[in-house]
């Protein structure tokens, strides 16, 4: 296939829809696979008055690697630290009074790129194939969590910031 033709597919299966892949990063990407040996120039074609095209063909290393990504993706767990949680446990002591607006503000963009997320999915659902939609899904139940924790964690401020008060007059009293 060439990179025009990769494109158009892209763009046909909608992929920016329920992907972070660039349609527009198809063609470094490309290179960057070429250059790993996981795609190889098979033909180049030329139509008409239009420009030579490169024809791409994935390797046997391209082959084994799509696979080996697809079943890592499907059964290796992978959970990264949410900078927020560094955030949340090592508070500004002198930002304490601002802290459940801060929470509230990131609560209610979170709510709202949630509200966007479902309504979006909505309007896509035509474009997407079983299994793409349950994939969105699972962006939706990861806003959701989202929004439920930050619930959870602006009933707890008060409770952060005595916590947080105490310890930091505990600790002027210790020096």
């Amino acid at each position: 296939m060439h990179g025009h033709a990769l494109v158009a597919l892209a763009e046909e299966e909608h992929v920016t829809e329920w992907t972070d892949i660039s349609v527009g990063g198809l063609y470094g990407a490309a290179r960057r696979l070429a250059a790993d040996g996981l795609i190889e120039s098979v033909r180049v074609e030329r139509h008409g008055n239009y420009p030579e095209r490169q024809v791409f063909g994935i390797t046997d290393a391209g082959r084994e690697t799509l696979r080996t990504m697809q079943r890592e993706a499907l059964t290796e767990l992978s959970w990264r630290h949410d900078p927020v949680d560094l955030g949340v446990s090592r508070l500004d002591p002198d930002a304490l009074d601002q802290l459940e607006e801060v929470v509230r503000d990131r609560r209610d963009r979170i709510a709202a790129t949630l509200d966007e997320a479902r309504a979006h999915r909505e309007r896509i659902r035509t474009y997407l194939n079983a299994a793409e939609w349950i994939a969105t899904k699972h962006g939706l139940y990861r806003l959701e969590a989202e929004v439920a924790w930050h619930d959870e964690f602006l009933a707890a401020v008060p409770d952060i910031i005595r916590d947080e008060r105490n310890r930091s007059s505990q600790n002027k009293e210790d020096q």
